[in-house]
């Protein structure tokens, strides 16, 4: 057996095991309690996308680097890795790909009115979820697309008809496609206030109709336009990923984690009413192997891990 095919089957004897834990919690009537310290602990595995991972050396290092800062698996961008280079990395760091971003979905958009581009964003996609299912990852983050592209009663037709061409195979390989809500004008009023809710974002992933498509809801991003804990109260089962950044509405910028004014409390309340289990990615300015360890000490205090 290959180093690769034994990390790989360490990893998803640890998934199993996760879930296995999430089950039995279930049946636990004090489950979750909110008021327990470190109550989320072993229900989040922390991990960041590549592009932070400013050390010197190839991807062998720059994954040990992450695993020795504290995260448990690293979102590469796809296609456009080779997927040799990638396994080795693997089974020389220990760290898994638990799963990667779309590298074309801003500028190669499933809600373009040109049927062409719209091809090629599935193409883009299909090839994402191949790649990814070769090293082992099990989700690819996707912008579904941009409110310019249209009106949004047609820009929604266009990008769950083109979407899901593509969730045959994520179905077919096991990996799941999830959305992440961000600043692109769709499913939300950019220019509205903070009381919005998750109503669309709800009606649009139940558009596909499918347990392949979900949500890698980042909650620093829309914290401006509601509150990130009823939003994944919302959203509930539909949340398969979790991206964190900081915000602060009173200086309406983006933040490190450790900074602005999210309300983690309630967000932590929010994941043990809905009984998330899985990944927390961070998406913040990356650093050296001292910057990555901060980021990942900051996710624990804001999670309580």
């Amino acid at each position: 057996m290959s180093d690769f095919a034994f990390n790989r089957r360490r990893f998803f004897q640890w998934s199993s095991a996760a879930l296995a834990g999430s089950l039995l919690s279930r049946q636990n009537a004090a489950f979750a309690n909110p008021k327990i310290p470190n109550a989320l602990a072993g229900r989040l595995y922390k991990t960041l996308k590549i592009g932070m991972i400013k050390v010197d050396g190839g991807l062998t290092a720059k994954f040990r680097a992450a695993k020795e800062a504290g995260f448990m698996g690293v979102e590469l961008q796809a296609p456009g890795y080779d997927v040799a280079e990638v396994r080795q990395a693997i089974a020389d760091s220990g760290l898994p790909v638990d799963g990667t971003v779309c590298a074309s979905h801003w500028k190669i958009r499933h809600t373009s009115a040109d049927d062409a581009t719209r091809a090629q964003a599935l193409e883009d996609l299909k090839q994402a979820i191949r790649d990814t299912h070769a090293v082992g990852g099990h989700t690819v983050l996707l912008v579904a697309g941009k409110g310019e592209d249209g009106p949004e009663t047609e820009i929604w037709a266009r990008s769950v008809e083109n979407i899901s061409k593509a969730v045959p195979l994520a179905a077919e390989l096991g990996v799941s496609i999830v959305i992440e809500n961000v600043w692109n004008q769709f499913c939300y009023d950019h220019d509205g206030g903070s009381d919005q809710t998750a109503a669309k974002f709800v009606q649009y992933v139940d558009a596909f109709n499918s347990p392949w498509v979900g949500m890698q809801f980042d909650i620093g991003n829309h914290w401006k336009y509601g509150s990130m804990g009823d939003w994944i109260r919302q959203l509930g089962k539909r949340v398969i990923k979790l991206d964190v950044k900081g915000f602060s509405r009173a200086e309406g910028k983006f933040t490190p984690i450790g900074q602005g004014d999210i309300d983690y409390a309630d967000v932590r309340k929010a994941l043990h009413e809905i009984n998330f289990h899985g990944w927390l990615a961070a998406e913040v300015a990356g650093g050296d192997f001292d910057y990555l360890k901060g980021v990942a000490q900051e996710m624990d205090a804001a999670f309580g891990l």
